[in-house]
């Protein structure tokens, strides 16, 4: 009975979620994989298999490289400024201050904010509120749009998505600086640690499997960031702010290369995959419990 009951269960609960994962995830991906070995253009009926000479494409494609290092400067900025931030202000929120669960509400507003709506709302204020700003007050920082110098747009980018991703992370670290153990503080309190080395040798060490998951998370969401990019810069000016994913949709969709677009893709998830993996393999070692 237990056998007969248990299969039942796992047909109800499990195999629908099994399917729907197969379906959406691993069926998608096998197919692209094997799309990255045609000469396929997105609308064809025709798919000639032509080997690895797809990747050799990729190898002769510059700007994909060119759009590459610039993700992964994207992505050292955005981890870096969204955990400092949200780890900082999520330790604050966890002090006891007066409406702290306001300030938590407040912070993680923009997360519910979908990246196309988010970035048009930032390029009407980068184009529009900051320029009149700069005309009114004569600051030469905002008398040009940033969206029009690559160096500013890059950082108008890093500027949304910072804002966006930071409540997201904030209520991770809240949540584990509430499960700490208070037992542990007093202790260090009464042998005479002060702030900075309760933060560095009990606080941080404690936190780490909070700061795993807000790595991975800011991780893999900076390295497949599209929707930001379109909607705010598009790639302009020039091209020089195109990232990968972007670059990725242009060449299979619009180039209709869609075999060196696939498998672009691949190499992206390949590369994704690894620094996320090293990533999450490091920092479980740190990890310890109270």
């Amino acid at each position: 009975m237990k056998s007969k009951n248990s299969g039942k269960d796992f047909c109800m609960f499990a195999l629908p979620g099994m399917f729907c994962f197969f379906a959406v995830v691993i069926i998608p991906f096998v197919y692209g994989v094997y799309l990255t070995l045609t000469d396929w253009n997105g609308v064809s009926k025709v798919k000639n298999f032509i080997g690895f000479k797809n990747f050799a494409g990729v190898m002769r494609d510059g700007q994909f490289w060119t759009s590459l290092l610039l993700t992964f400067k994207y992505v050292i900025f955005v981890v870096l400024i969204v955990n400092v931030l949200a780890f900082a202000i999520a330790y604050l929120l966890t002090r006891g201050i007066k409406g702290q669960n306001f300030f938590r509400a407040g912070f993680f507003t923009p997360n519910l904010i979908g990246g196309i709506v988010l970035g048009y709302i930032w390029q009407f204020v980068f184009s529009r509120v900051f320029v009149s700003i700069g005309e009114s007050t004569g600051w030469k920082m905002f008398e040009v749009s940033w969206l029009s110098d690559p160096t500013n747009a890059f950082i108008a980018l890093v500027v949304v998505s910072v804002w966006q991703l930071s409540g997201y992370m904030i209520l991770i670290y809240v949540a584990g600086f509430m499960g700490l153990s208070e037992d542990v503080m007093e202790a260090a309190s009464i042998d005479g640690a002060s702030g900075f080395v309760k933060l560095k040798s009990i606080i941080m060490p404690l936190m780490m499997s909070s700061i795993t998951i807000c790595l991975f998370l800011t991780l893999s969401r900076a390295f497949m960031v599209y929707d930001v990019n379109l909607s705010l810069t598009a790639g302009a000016p020039y091209g020089t702010t195109e990232m990968a994913a972007m670059h990725v949709y242009e060449k299979a969709f619009t180039s209709r290369q869609f075999g060196v677009g696939q498998a672009e893709a691949f190499i992206l998830f390949i590369i994704v995959a690894v620094i996320s993996g090293l990533q999450v393999y490091f920092t479980k070692k740190q990890e310890v419990e109270a």
